[in-house]
């Protein structure tokens, strides 16, 4: 089975429907992965350039995002590479209303059993009462 690539723009297509026709296409390629046609892998880089991409232009909450990145996570034939992190991200991200890549890293930070972090970022990290953040 042939196994490609997933970029943020398909994702934010088939999310937003800003382009109809493209949009299309997309759900035609994500069917053909849940039937088994063709296997489609992406990374958490992408997870979170979608979410940046829909908070910073099309100005979404958190609360909207969430179930959206979840779909992705969830869709049959996709293979997000560290999905896992991903979906621990989001749960920091939707309920302690932080930054994904700060929740991310303490989603990453969790896996890798490290509690402090050295960072300036008073208002996100600190929202996370699994790490301690730490000033040098």
């Amino acid at each position: 089975m042939n196994r490609c690539f997933v970029d943020t723009n398909l994702f934010i297509r088939y999310l937003t429907n800003d382009d109809p026709k493209l949009a299309d296409r997309v759900e035609q390629l994500l069917d053909d992965a849940a039937v088994g046609s063709v296997q489609l892998v992406t990374t958490e880089l992408v997870m979170a350039e979608s979410v940046w991409v829909l908070e910073s232009s099309y100005r979404l909450t958190h609360a909207q995002i969430a179930p959206l990145i979840r779909g992705i996570l969830a869709t049959p034939g996709m293979d997000v590479i560290n999905g896992d992190l991903v979906g621990k991200a989001l749960v920091m991200y939707e309920l302690q209303n932080i930054d994904f890549v700060d929740a991310y890293i303490a989603a990453l930070m969790e896996k890798q059993g490290i509690k402090d972090i050295y960072s300036f970022d008073r208002k996100h990290l600190s929202r996370v009462k699994t790490i301690n953040r730490k000033e040098p």
